[in-house]
């Protein structure tokens, strides 16, 4: 079962695709989640990807492409996978089909958790990060016990430069002009479902959940 992951920046698509994974027992792939490894560990990816990453922008497709096409030939995959924040471009999406189908294999979902701008720059906003542990905190949802202060370690917290209200409306003014494309791409190969990624996060995987049972 192969499965991409549609949605805007913040729409909740990497917490759904955490929780699919779980179920299904296939590999959740973030490219968000490899190029922050990359920028940890400065390689020169990483560095090219962050300069992009702090912009607002995407990383582009010669980046992105090679990383991801190395990554599900690995043995983790051969029962299939869920990709999440990849394919963000047309490109990306037909090098990733043309290459799935010399060996007679496809994209069997895309799942598009759909989120209007405006709840999506109040949620992105409110985020806030541990720069030392790495734990995640919303000053609305999931607040730390103290505020500012993480719960586990006591490192103050930090938001992240694509966090900020002004990169979140720059970002989604990128994916609506490059990604959003992306749910007629998969419409027309009609693997395309859509949830609704306002409601509560068990609603929408249980939506989720039936679609692909």
């Amino acid at each position: 079962m192969k499965i991409v992951m549609l949605g805007a920046p913040g729409a909740g698509k990497g917490t759904q695709a955490q929780m699919m994974a779980a179920k299904f027992g296939l590999p959740h792939i973030s490219t968000g989640d490899i190029f922050r490894e990359n920028i940890k560990n400065g390689t020169e990816l990483g560095k090219k990807a962050k300069s992009f990453m702090d912009a607002g922008q995407l990383v582009p497709d010669e980046l992105t492409v090679e990383i991801l096409l190395d990554r599900v030939k690995k043995d983790d995959c051969a029962k299939g996978y869920i990709l999440d924040g990849f394919p963000r471009t047309i490109p990306q999406a037909q090098v990733l089909t043309d290459t799935l189908a010399k060996t007679g294999e496809q994209i069997d979902y895309a799942i598009n958790v759909d989120v209007p701008d405006e709840n999506i720059v109040a949620r992105m906003s409110g985020r806030r990060s541990c720069p030392k542990c790495g734990a995640s905190y919303h000053i609305t949802f999931i607040p730390p016990k103290k505020e500012g202060i993480c719960d586990n370690c006591g490192t103050a917290l930090v938001q992240r430069d694509d966090d900020k209200p002004e990169t979140v409306q720059n970002r989604l003014s990128v994916y609506h002009d490059q990604t959003q494309p992306l749910i007629d791409f998969y419409k027309e190969k009609g693997v395309l479902r859509t949830v609704d990624g306002t409601k509560e996060m068990q609603e929408v995987f249980d939506a989720i959940s039936a679609i692909l049972a």
